[in-house]
């Protein structure tokens, strides 16, 4: 009993509830509401297999958290925050809550224009739509890491895009498996299906987290 109230009310519980809390702050803040709001007027304006809404994915996944970490660094905030969380806590809390909080929302503007519209939109896959919002949002919070600006975490990953797109429709052909349109709904047949997209895209979120930790554990270093 003594143990499970140390756990409780000792430094391990706020471990714990790192991403817990940074999660809750990340689909409460002004940027996720904003961001479903824009992606639903875009689904319903243009649709799901428009360039507008494809294009868009990298932004709007960025928008709830990807800077979060910059925000408090700024303010000072992290300094008091820190030493009680812990670095591997601290790091991994952001990350979560910026990679799940912009699949979220992409994932819910798509499934709510999916139960407005029925059977017309019944080509949405929620899945790949999930793991393609995380990519994204995870390398915004990459970008973020890396260069302390907020216009590089949101246009980085929108350029990235961009170019990946440009490279697949003009050059590469047969490169599908890193074309991002593809991993929103696939159009050419992959190893294992569909769960070959997920796959490969949660690789290269892993791959993002470890660049994001080893980026970011030196900045916190100075703190």
């Amino acid at each position: 009993m003594q143990l499970t109230e140390r756990l409780l009310t000792g430094d391990w519980a706020i471990r714990m509830n790192s991403f817990e809390t940074d999660f809750k702050r990340a689909v409460c803040a002004k940027g996720f509401w904003a961001g479903l709001i824009i992606e639903l007027f875009i689904l319903f304006k243009a649709g799901f297999d428009s360039d507008l809404f494809r294009m868009s994915v990298p932004v709007l996944a960025a928008f709830p958290y990807s800077t979060a970490w910059l925000a408090e660094y700024q303010s000072g905030f992290i300094k008091a925050y820190l030493p009680r969380s812990g670095v591997m806590s601290y790091i991994l809390g952001k990350f979560l809550a910026c990679t799940i909080s912009g699949g979220f929302l992409e994932t819910l503007g798509c499934a709510l224009y999916l139960l407005i519209k029925g059977e017309e939109a019944q080509e949405i896959n929620l899945m790949l739509i999930f793991i393609s919002g995380m990519l994204w949002a995870a390398l915004s919070a990459a970008l973020a890491a890396w260069s302390s600006s907020r216009y590089i975490a949101y246009g980085g990953s929108f350029v990235i895009y961009y170019l990946l797109v440009i490279l697949y429709e003009r050059y590469f052909k047969e490169l599908y498996c890193l074309y991002p349109y593809e991993w929103l709904k696939p159009n050419h047949t992959w190893v294992f299906g569909e769960q070959g997209i997920v796959l490969l895209l949660s690789g290269m979120i892993l791959a993002l987290l470890c660049v994001y930790y080893e980026v970011l554990g030196r900045c916190l270093k100075r703190v």
